[in-house]
């Protein structure tokens, strides 16, 4: 804006006239004028007087450069950063766990290929976190947008460049997203289709309610994903292959040797579920793959009641898919996940329940899931005293 506009605001602003005909005249938009009128007005007499030389003044002070960055002059708020970008995922007993050895190249690592295993909270989960754990303290604030900009613009060196491989894309450039799409079965009957899910677990009011999949790797490895609708909360189910799988031909009438068959998924989902309290297990939602063929035994030892999606629709169980898409930073497309061993998939888990999630007001989802279990608790003491 240059100083003939600034005098231009200041005399139709001394005539009374509003912010949306100052910005007609001048041809600005309304937040435009709105914003110069804040940020730019004279404030030693105690109100926002705006003046043009004032306003100018002030424009040209704002603008020079270049600016310290606040991530390059606060080492403690640089330190929280990078720890919550970078910092090591660990298990539940609390040893670290390095995940597979990465090299930086300078460049995004690729599809098929082992991404390096971190704590990889985004930029924004980083930014909106901050004033819940220092409330206090102001000089611990950073916007998502400064710490983008000193991972990828040069001069404003506060992050190293390679902690981009800790991002959720991995990628070296700032470019937009893509997403895929899964794939159905038809084998399920119609009393069991997400149609008669009851109503209340759209709004997810009550928590308890679940939707599951698999994420496959190379040679027919598989891991299988809960996560919680209400809280977030996600589990990770080891699916190890069977003995002679790769070997000899399977037996079509015997299990699935590749570890993620209908028996062993089953068995997996009874173990995970069999350690949460009743309250927790009350529905299921899960793709039409042939791995849960053996629903009705599962709901006969969980009391899970599943209900399966419309085929080729994945935004059904939409919470599920995008904890995947979180999950392939760990576990890249075209890499052998019968590697993992399940103590690094209790690290994996830990490392997303811990991260604050803007749907959650910024909470994580273990701090969501401990307050039900809380409230839980208290409901079961007020009922029996």
């Amino acid at each position: 804006m240059s100083l003939a506009e600034r005098e231009q605001i200041a005399l139709l602003r001394a005539q009374h006239q509003g912010v949306r005909e100052i910005a007609r005249q001048l041809a600005r938009s309304a937040s435009t004028i709105s914003r110069e009128l804040r940020r730019n007005a004279a404030t030693r007499s105690g109100g926002f007087a705006y003046r043009a030389i004032t306003a100018q003044w002030h424009a040209d002070r704002a603008a020079r450069r270049p600016k310290p960055a606040r991530l390059a002059t606060n080492a403690a708020l640089r330190t929280y950063v990078q720890d919550r970008l970078a910092g090591k995922i660990v298990t539940p007993a609390g040893r670290l766990i390095a995940g597979p050895v990465v090299a930086w190249k300078g460049r995004r690592q690729g599809r098929r290929q082992h991404r390096r295993w971190a704590r990889a909270w985004s930029p924004e989960q980083i930014a909106q976190r901050l004033p819940i754990d220092f409330p206090e303290d102001m000089s611990m604030r950073v916007s998502h947008e400064a710490i983008y900009q000193a991972l990828y613009i040069q001069g404003r060196g506060a992050l190293r460049r390679e902690l981009t491989v800790c991002l959720r894309t991995g990628r070296a450039l700032r470019v937009p997203r893509e997403r895929v799409r899964g794939r159905g079965k038809s084998f399920v009957t119609p009393e069991i289709l997400i149609s008669e899910r009851p109503a209340t677990v759209d709004d997810r009011a009550v928590p308890g309610h679940w939707e599951g999949d698999l994420i496959l790797g190379l040679a027919s490895s598989a891991i299988g994903t809960l996560v919680e609708r209400t809280t977030r909360f996600t589990m990770l189910l080891h699916l190890p292959p069977l003995p002679g799988h790769g070997q000899q031909p399977r037996d079509k009438h015997g299990p699935a040797l590749a570890g993620h068959g209908a028996e062993a998924v089953r068995d997996a989902i009874a173990q995970a579920m069999g350690s949460l309290p009743e309250q927790l297990r009350r529905s299921l939602t899960w793709d039409q793959g042939t791995e849960m063929s053996q629903h009705a035994q599962l709901t006969i030892d969980t009391g899970l009641k599943v209900y399966f999606c419309d085929p080729q629709s994945p935004w059904q169980r939409g919470t599920n898919e995008n904890t995947n898409g979180l999950l392939r930073q760990y576990f890249p497309k075209g890499t052998d996940l019968s590697a993992h061993r399940p103590s690094d998939l209790q690290a994996v888990a830990i490392a997303l329940n811990t991260r604050p999630r803007k749907t959650l007001g910024w909470r994580t989802p273990a701090e969501a899931l401990n307050a039900v279990l809380r409230s839980a608790h208290r409901s079961d003491v007020a009922t029996t005293s």
